[in-house]
């Protein structure tokens, strides 16, 4: 089976896919997008997944869309792929019109979509855990929208990978530790997890939310705190949360090693968790 694009209601194979020149998501960033995975051929958290990209589509006024017709076609795109674990790309932009900034009204928006089986993060990586470097966050103020507008992230990526490292940490003009180019951070000190609150300058992480479920759940503190690079390069154990990182070990960073420079145990202990409720529960 090829991989499968769907275009405002035809599945057709992903290299026959085109959408309109003038679609404001690629003149102005104008869109929205999920990335929803799959474990043993079921979706995971795909009612938090459409829970979140409902609010994006509000937070940039959007006009409505069915919720319902949304989640059959994401579900005819995956049962047709026969893919058991897989990775839908669900984008929306507002619509196509000749390029002008203000906004024509009563446009049909362009729903794409797009199934591939998940490019898995290689093993040895999880057990010896990832290096990456600290950059200034540059990215617009409402990083809690999941909009298409990915170009800081995307030199923000790129830049970690010439200095040879896996990913980048945006922080802040005050210090305040953000999160990754398209993940979102933890530490763990003295046996309590912190991650960034949930305000305008971050993504709302679905596998955020579980991760941080589950940590509550098997008895460990989690604290939603603003911190800074010293508690950064001081923490026990770094790691990374999201769709396809799942739960992302970080030994290094900006050359320093965190902790003993090894994956530890409750890094360990909670992707374990991770995988067990990814394979077990919020499943379509």
């Amino acid at each position: 089976m090829p991989d499968l694009a769907y275009v405002n209601g035809e599945i057709m194979p992903i290299e026959k896919a085109v959408v309109p020149i003038e679609d404001r998501g690629y003149q102005f960033g104008d869109g929205v997008y999920e990335f929803i995975a799959s474990y043993d051929g079921h979706l995971f958290m795909l009612e938090e997944h459409l829970d979140r990209l409902e609010r994006s589509m509000r937070e940039i006024a959007f006009d409505p869309i069915s919720r319902a017709d949304i989640r059959k076609a994401i579900l005819d795109l995956f049962n047709r792929s026969g893919y058991q674990r897989a990775g839908i790309y669900i984008q929306i932009s507002r619509g196509v019109a000749p390029r002008n900034h203000a906004i024509t009204p009563d446009m049909p928006p362009q729903i794409i979509m797009t199934i591939r089986p998940v490019k898995e993060i290689p093993e040895e990586k999880r057990k010896k855990g990832a290096t990456v470097i600290t950059v200034q966050d540059i990215r617009w103020g409402r990083c809690d929208i999941k909009t298409v507008q990915l170009l800081a992230n995307s030199l923000a990526k790129q830049k970690s990978l010439d200095a040879g490292c896996d990913d980048a940490i945006f922080v802040s003009d005050q210090g305040i530790v953000r999160e990754g180019t398209s993940s979102n951070l933890f530490i763990v000190s003295g046996g309590r997890l912190a991650t960034h609150p949930l305000t305008d300058n971050i993504l709302p992480g679905i596998t955020r939310m579980v991760v941080i479920n589950v940590s509550r759940n098997a008895g460990l503190d989690v604290e939603e705190s603003f911190f800074g690079t010293d508690a950064l390069y001081g923490a026990d154990e770094v790691f990374l949360t999201g769709t396809v990182t799942e739960l992302l070990p970080v030994v290094r960073i900006d050359g320093k090693s965190i902790g003993d420079g090894k994956v530890g145990k409750t890094t360990r202990q909670l992707y374990d968790l991770l995988r067990k409720q990814a394979q077990t529960g919020g499943a379509a």
